[in-house]
């Protein structure tokens, strides 16, 4: 896994929790079903079957892969506009080309993300590079949507690369769990993140046997998704493996184990996403790239779009490569 890795012993180490600490338990444990996006890539769709107020204020989430892909396989989305929210694409594995309206874009690959604040309205396009198509290659990210409060809606788009190595690095207490800060902060270790929305967007490498327990702001919603492995999640110590979402309750600190034996033949360890945000308890109206609050705001988002009033594809304009 290309994701960004360090010696565990060389990092700062998440603090033992006081014995007060409450740790949060399982309220839901869904499993993702699986399905295609954009031009056909593979996607497991993270938070099915999950209720929008528990996943507030997140509003999407596919893990996209993991796929060997074959030479000129590749495939990634066309052109198309958002509103209303952040995207975010972090890569684990492969490559990705991103472009959008404003003039952002860029390579995604090796653990660097691409955080897109698409406000008042954006085009963009993500797509394998012209080499990976050509040659094939492991493919393997998360995109998430992070919901806008009302306020925030209409501001102008941002765009930011976060390139791996920028992400804090964090050690659990016991020295068996690497921990990538994207957003946010875990105790006290903020990663490079600038987000409207205050959230906290971690990846965790658990080794087999090691347990990962970090602390957690009690106004924030917890999720742990595990990308592969097998292990157990939660005050109750609730099984859990690769494609699945469990949604926590409250307390102050998330707990999640890997397996002693048994994990992915092709992975040494577990790996997880740790996620949570401040609710943002405000209505969702969403149809297809737009997330507003109404549905009169929908309507106008895609009037908007139709009039070419979320911006002009660019006359350089990456495009999908066709293998000759």
């Amino acid at each position: 896994m290309p994701a960004v890795t360090a010696d565990t012993l060389t990092l700062p180490r998440v603090r033992e929790s006081g014995p007060t600490a409450v740790d949060r338990s399982v309220v839901s444990l869904t499993t993702g079903p699986r399905g295609y996006e954009g031009e056909g890539f593979p996607v497991v769709r993270a938070f099915a079957g999950v209720s929008s107020a528990a996943l507030d204020p997140f509003i999407h989430m596919d893990q996209m892969g993991e796929v060997e892909y074959e030479p000129g396989e590749p495939r990634g989305t066309s052109w198309h506009p958002h509103r209303g929210f952040e995207t975010v694409t972090y890569m684990i594995d492969g490559l990705f080309a991103h472009q959008d309206s404003t003039g952002g874009g860029g390579l995604i690959a090796d653990g660097a993300t691409q955080w897109m604040t698409a406000g008042a309205g954006i085009l963009h396009i993500e797509t394998p590079p012209a080499e990976l198509v050509e040659s094939g290659g492991t493919f393997h990210g998360i995109q998430l949507w992070v919901n806008l409060p009302a306020k925030d809606k209409f501001l102008p788009p941002r765009y930011q690369n976060l390139e791996g190595a920028q992400a804090a690095l964090l050690s659990s207490a016991d020295g068996g769990a690497l921990i990538r800060v994207v957003a946010g902060e875990v105790d006290g270790h903020a990663g490079p993140g600038a987000t409207h929305t205050p959230i906290t967007f971690a990846h965790a490498t658990i080794a087999p046997g090691a347990q990962l327990t970090v602390p957690w702001r009690p106004d924030f919603n917890a999720l742990v998704y595990v990308l592969s492995g097998n292990g157990t999640v939660g005050a109750e110590r609730r099984p859990i493996t690769g494609g699945q979402l469990a949604v926590l309750g409250k307390g102050d600190r998330i707990t999640v184990a890997a397996d002693a034996h048994g994990q992915d033949s092709h992975r040494p360890a577990m790996e997880v996403l740790l996620l949570g945000g401040q609710p943002i308890r405000e209505p969702v109206v969403a149809y297809g790239p737009f997330v507003m609050n109404t549905r009169q705001q929908l309507i106008e988002a895609m009037d908007d779009y139709q009039a070419g009033r979320l911006g002009v594809i660019p006359d350089d304009a990456l495009m999908p490569h066709v293998p000759r």
